[in-house]
C-alpha cells in the first residue's frame, strides 16, 4: 500500500464515523449531496480529519472539495 492508498482508508475511516446515513463511502461520494452533512458536522468532521493528519485546512480549500477522493488529495498534499 502506497501512501495515497493509505492516506485515502485513513479518510475514508473517519467519514465512516460521521455517515449516518449507511451510504457506501467511496472515492466520488460526494459530502453534501450524497452523506447530506449540515454545517455543524462538516465542522466537526474537519477538525477531526485535522487532528487525525496533524493539519489545517483552509476554509478556501473546503469550499473547493466535494468529494472524498478530493479530500484526500488535498490531505495528501497537506502532509507532503
Amino acid at each position: 500500500m502506497d501512501e495515497s492508498d493509505e492516506i485515502y482508508t485513513r479518510v475514508a475511516e473517519q467519514v465512516e464515523a460521521f455517515n449516518k446515513k449507511g451510504v457506501p463511502v467511496t472515492p466520488e461520494t460526494r459530502f453534501q449531496q450524497d452523506l447530506e452533512w449540515d454545517s455543524l458536522t462538516v465542522l466537526d468532521f474537519v477538525a477531526s480529519i485535522e487532528d487525525e493528519f496533524d493539519i489545517i485546512i483552509s476554509m478556501n480549500m473546503q469550499a473547493e472539495i466535494e468529494t472524498v477522493g478530493q479530500l484526500a488529495e488535498a490531505v495528501r498534499k497537506l502532509c507532503g
